[in-house]
């Protein structure tokens, strides 16, 4: 059992690696059979995602669907998969270059727009007051809707005091549902808080089981802001899906490393948004709430911590 656990969590790994290339390509890629696949779990369950009410009252999903590096039709379907299988926190960007293919899949999805949660970021680039209007503008445009659930500042870079400026306009207006930050850390979260009159109810940051950002997630948390986690499961990096710790754990409650990291991250109350253009993955990655990790599990994940990211191309 443990030989043929250990085999499919290489199949998933090898897997979205090669996945990951061909979205890049705007390649179309095709089903293949769940057990190729080393998916566990496979059907679908009727269980709700659980929300976490942000600091604005806003209901947030704990659980989304990650877009970064979907391109052309495999993020359009990908995007509609994902809805279709009961995803409704739907994570993209300007920097992504596919907010047109996301409005396009949620559209093919034909779910109504209220019953969904729909974030995109404002990149660097687009900084500033006026830059952060046309921006905002063109996202809306793109993704096919009038408001947007959650509109974050990606990078804390350029003049990020300006851009929220507007969005806590855009905010008030009704706009943007609700304001946030990405990659920002306890310095500059204080430093934009000299001059915010609303504060972010998010906070989207690199967090994984071998990076567990401590003195963020103590900081957020003393602030009451929510953290979520882009890259949940460090996109297979150090052999995250063949983590022996995490593989031990995941053959108690028969479930494979990634859903014992995602579980890790719900029960720190941490919004994960995995991405995956395998619809088996999809639902394998839903199948995290009829299970719960004991303490000296939570205690045992802890011990991966290396304190460092693992994306230093990004930092």
């Amino acid at each position: 059992m443990e030989t043929k656990n250990k085999k499919n969590l290489i199949q998933r790994r090898e897997f979205l690696q090669k996945s990951a290339l061909l979205a890049a390509s705007s390649v179309f890629l095709p089903l293949i059979g769940n057990s190729l696949l080393g998916a566990t779990n496979a059907k679908p369950k009727k269980n709700s995602i659980p929300t976490v009410k942000l600091n604005n009252g806003l209901a947030m999903p704990m659980l989304g669907f990650g877009t970064y590096s979907l391109k052309g039709a495999i993020c359009e379907r990908s995007v509609a998969e994902a809805i279709s299988v009961g995803y409704r926190l739907i994570d993209t960007a300007t920097r992504y270059g596919n907010e047109e293919f996301v409005g396009a899949g949620i559209k093919k999805s034909d779910t109504k727009r209220e019953e969904l949660f729909i974030t995109s970021k404002l990149w660097v680039d687009d900084s500033g007051y006026e830059n952060a209007k046309r921006a905002f503008e063109k996202s809306l445009k793109n993704l096919g809707t009038d408001y947007l659930d959650l509109y974050l500042i990606h990078r804390p870079r350029g003049d990020f005091k300006g851009s929220w400026r507007l969005m806590e306009e855009l905010y008030k207006e009704g706009k943007i549902k609700s304001i946030g930050v990405s990659n920002f850390n306890p310095k500059q979260y204080d430093e934009l808080m000299t001059d915010a009159k609303i504060k972010p109810v998010v906070n989207q940051v690199e967090t994984h089981a071998f990076f567990h950002e401590v003195a963020s997630y103590n900081d957020l948390k003393q602030n009451g802001v929510q953290m979520e986690a882009w890259s949940p499961l460090a996109q297979g990096r150090n052999g995250l899906f063949t983590n022996s710790t995490l593989a031990e754990i995941g053959e108690k409650h028969n479930k494979s490393n990634a859903q014992v990291s995602l579980r890790w991250h719900y029960q720190r109350g941490v919004i994960a948004i995995p991405r995956t253009v395998q619809k088996a993955h999809m639902i394998e990655n839903l199948n995290i709430f009829d299970f719960k990790l004991t303490k000296s599990e939570m205690e045992a994940i802890a011990t991966l911590d290396q304190n460092k990211s693992q994306f230093p191309e990004w930092t």
